[in-house]
């Protein structure tokens, strides 16, 4: 994991809001009955509750998933989105280290 790549997504209001957004399901939408059983969320929903266009919002995810943040799942014409959680930890952890521990 690159700290700096990180630290640069989350350089951004909208892509913080997004993985605040992917910490709960509930937060979107209900999957299509097709869908159901697949894990994170479809960047069509990701891209309504945010209100920006859907290149903004692929450009972001790009981003998020560039940093390790998001894992991008694609199930025929749609793309899904989850947190990586174990990322997103390991960043925390080194943040922790480097900053905070002597």
């Amino acid at each position: 994991m690159n700290i700096e790549n990180v630290i640069s997504a989350l350089n951004n209001p909208v892509r913080r809001r997004i993985l605040e957004w992917l910490k709960d399901r509930s937060n979107f939408p209900p999957s299509l009955p097709e869908h159901a059983d697949l894990d994170g969320v479809c960047v069509a929903y990701i891209q309504e509750k945010a209100g920006l266009s859907q290149s903004t919002i692929s450009n972001y995810m790009g981003v998020l998933k560039q940093a390790g943040l998001v894992v991008a799942e694609r199930h025929g014409q749609w793309t899904f989105y989850r947190r990586n959680e174990g990322n997103i930890q390991a960043f925390l952890n080194e943040v922790e280290k480097e900053l905070l521990k002597p």
